[in-house]
């Protein structure tokens, strides 16, 4: 009876969660979904307040998918992201690790390493560009040095195609939030198995790929999933920093949204579904891959 009386409040526990949640999702969902669905719906020709209705129409992806332009500027996105992605989660799991042991002003490092987060991506730009131009801060310091006899000859880091300012302000924003989660995750599991790995005999190398990084492994891929999806997406710092043709995917649907033939709106629309559609595939296969892993281990 005791049963029946606990299965029985834990689906009212579970009704009223749903209740709560309601108003919620359904704003989430008339928004996002909407916009979602109505972007679809115009990158398929369907645009009536343009005098364009076509739906559905696959011409304005066949003519994307078709120019090389877009494939140079698809592989110039992934490699932004991706770099982006893998150093800052380097950096932020080395910084997280650093955290959970003692060292001098730890507490203050504490809320110094988080800076970045608080500061807006703009910022970031407007640093690198006072930071890392050819008459920035650093050139005019190596001039002074003496290790170039001009600010000028400082070699080229901003707007070009290796993207150097626009890797350098994605990992400085994204290595704090990786460093943060990964941080928050060793906090949980605490030190007591690493510190036993090692009383049996295993090296800092074996402790660290057999004990630590299964344990922090669901934060790496929580926040890879989510600085990967930003970066893939973002806008600012490839339109400001990048070397300009070919652009990143963000930047040619912003230049087909402003351009005088409003009807290349359309096109820009099937840019930004193309977007959608190689980062939702890139992020699916992902997670299962990381899913089957899980299964391979014996964790669910």
């Amino acid at each position: 009876m005791s049963k029946t009386k606990e299965l029985a409040r834990h689906k009212r526990d579970r009704t009223w969660m749903w209740i709560q949640l309601l108003p919620v999702m359904l704003v989430l969902t008339v928004l996002f979904g909407g916009a979602l669905v109505l972007g679809v719906a115009q990158s398929l020709g369907f645009a009536p307040w343009f005098g364009v209705n076509t739906f559905p129409d696959f011409s304005y992806f066949g003519a994307l998918w078709g120019d090389s332009f877009f494939w140079r500027s698809l592989g110039l996105t992934l490699y932004y992201a991706i770099a982006a992605t893998l150093i800052s989660l380097v950096m932020g799991v080395l910084l997280a690790l650093a955290l959970v042991r003692s060292f001098p002003s730890k507490s203050l490092y504490k809320y110094l390493y988080k800076l970045p987060l608080m500061i807006p991506y703009t910022v970031g730009i407007a640093l690198a560009v006072i930071m890392l131009g050819n008459g920035g801060m650093l050139s005019r310091l190596m001039a002074f040095a003496g290790f170039i006899d001009d600010p000028s000859q400082f070699p080229q880091i901003l707007k070009t195609h290796m993207g150097w300012g626009i890797i350098a302000v994605y990992v400085w924003k994204q290595t704090p939030f990786v460093a943060l989660t990964i941080y928050a995750v060793l906090l949980g599991v605490g030190r007591e198995t690493e510190e036993a790995a090692a009383i049996l005999g295993a090296n800092k190398r074996q402790v660290f790929f057999q004990v630590t990084l299964p344990q922090i492994l669901p934060g790496i891929i929580s926040s890879t999933l989510i600085i990967f999806a930003f970066n893939i997406g973002a806008f600012e710092a490839p339109f400001i920093l990048g070397g300009g043709f070919p652009d990143t995917l963000p930047v040619v649907a912003w230049r087909y949204f402003n351009d005088a033939d409003y009807t290349l709106q359309l096109q820009g629309m099937a840019t930004v579904v193309s977007i959608a559609l190689v980062a939702g595939v890139i992020l699916y296969s992902y997670l299962a891959f990381y899913r089957r892993y899980e299964r391979r281990i014996g964790r669910h």
